[in-house]
């Protein structure tokens, strides 16, 4: 589709810039001296608390102390480890996705005969309202899916006939049919993007009613409709994975965040998507990828332990890779010794390896980079703070033995994450309260309004000066 082009020259947004960028300066002292919780972080890294939750237990150190201490990391959902369920999962040779929303909903773990009821009731809340697919997906395709995901649930408000009501019935129902329709509404908007970006054929293929989360998923996406059921358990077991973590991770705190202002449903899942987008936080998949393309094309051998070395130093210097100097895939705000995410997932690669052993060597890989980074970082930092893998290490390339293109990494965190942001909706309505409104310091100093018939210039606002240089002005 044709682009939009701006009526603003870059010429006039150079000039536009600099004064912006001249007159938001906030110097790093001025944070220190009035003691900012920078990112809702407190000095240890730790996060500041701002609620409390039954719904999921991030685990990743212990205080003793006043110290804070590394500890092997743990994902509870509603009391139970997310390893049990994978783990059973596994043992029973089932689907457990649909396990996981009911518990992440109601805080309960259903009988087979329950859960049964509970997947037919997501298959029929699968069905997208009349034309939505041509109105809604096709006559405005974008390059991005999470744009398209975040606009599609905007759009879902139209349809529905309570949108505003934010009964718990009415959330709740709400609720589940996001977490049903979202998954295919994430791959007809794919197909929708093949069709006007790439060039390529475009399928929408209808769900069927026995199928679970993860064989919607695939079924949707390709061509032939055709998948193992030993893809599809993987693909459930990534979904499982991926359903929640704890109400301070960015997307669920801007969703209860949007839900304490008593805005809409759609709405506030609009918002999480917004934020997940981001390469802090569920976009690290896609940056996982990029970097991992870049050891590629830099290094010769990519299974050498030295070679791996050098390219990771470099990365961490800002003299290869995007010049962040991150390692993207490592490193976790609580998580110290180990992400419960990224070791199921290692240990899932390397058990479907032989259905797909042309990613060996990029297992092999990402192996060293979580062997190796740790002692880079505190070589070339001269920091002893434990760094782990991180579940976006791993994921992308479980995606890619998946056959998963890159356009969709991040959309299918989204489509996991829908029960755990509404079960955090629905415990903020409850519990909540009172909306979230954190404090801000203003710097500027008070000025005289000057008519604008006597400014011969721009006039610019002083600001405080509180920092390491002692008192005055900017």
């Amino acid at each position: 589709m044709p682009a939009y082009i701006s009526p603003i020259s870059n010429e006039s947004l150079s000039i536009l810039c600099k004064s912006l960028m001249d007159n938001n300066h906030i110097d790093q002292g001025d944070f220190e001296f009035y003691s900012v919780k920078r990112g809702l972080r407190n000095q240890d890294g730790s996060g500041v608390m701002a609620g409390l939750t039954r719904v999921c237990s991030v685990d990743g150190y212990y205080i003793a102390d006043g110290e804070k201490q590394p500890k092997e990391g743990r994902l509870i959902y509603r009391g139970v480890n997310v390893e049990d369920i994978i783990n059973d999962c596994i043992k029973e040779d089932r689907f457990g996705f649909e396990e996981v929303v009911w518990l992440l909903l109601f805080g309960s773990l259903p009988t087979k005969e329950r859960l049964e009821q509970f997947c037919n009731t997501l298959s029929q809340c699968r069905v997208l309202p009349e034309n939505f697919v041509e109105d809604v997906l096709m006559k405005v395709p974008s390059p991005n899916i999470m744009n398209k995901l975040a606009q599609s649930v905007l759009a879902l408000y139209c349809y529905d006939e309570t949108p505003d009501d934010n009964s718990i019935p009415n959330v709740l129902r709400q609720s589940i049919q996001l977490v049903a329709q979202i998954p295919i509404i994430m791959a007809y908007a794919y197909q929708v993007k093949r069709k006007n970006f790439y060039h390529e054929s475009l399928y929408i293929h209808q769900t069927k009613p026995e199928h679970r989360t993860a064989e919607v998923i695939l079924r949707a996406l390709r061509s032939d409709r055709k998948f193992t059921d030993k893809e599809a358990k993987l693909l459930d077991r990534c979904l499982i994975l991926h359903a929640e973590h704890g109400g301070g991770n960015n997307s669920t705190f801007a969703t209860r965040v949007l839900t304490s202002a008593e805005t809409d449903t759609y709405s506030a899942i609009g918002a999480g998507i917004g934020s997940l987008k981001g390469n802090k936080h569920g976009g690290a998949n896609l940056k996982v990828a990029e970097m991992v393309e870049d050891f590629k094309a830099n290094v010769k051998d990519i299974t050498d332990p030295g070679q791996v070395a050098d390219h990771i130093a470099k990365t961490v210097k800002k003299e290869a890779g995007d010049r962040s100097g991150l390692v993207y895939g490592m490193g976790h705000a609580v998580y110290t010794i180990s992400d419960p995410r990224a070791v199921i997932l290692k240990n899932e690669a390397k058990k479907y390896l032989p259905e797909a052993p042309q990613f060996a060597d990029e297992l092999r890989l990402l192996e060293l980079i979580e062997e190796l980074t740790p002692q880079i970082f505190e070589k070339l930092k001269g920091s002893n703070k434990k760094i782990c893998a991180n579940v976006d290490l791993y994921s992308g390339l479980v995606y890619k033995m998946l056959r998963i293109p890159m356009d969709l990494f991040t959309p299918l965190f989204t489509a996991a994450r829908i029960p755990g942001w509404c079960a955090h909706r629905i415990e903020e309505i409850i519990t909540g309260g009172r909306i979230i409104r954190p404090a801000y310091k203003s710097l500027f100093m008070p000025m005289e309004y000057v008519s604008i018939n006597d400014r011969t210039e721009d006039i610019v606002v002083k600001a405080k000066k509180h920092g390491p240089r002692g008192n005055g002005y900017l």
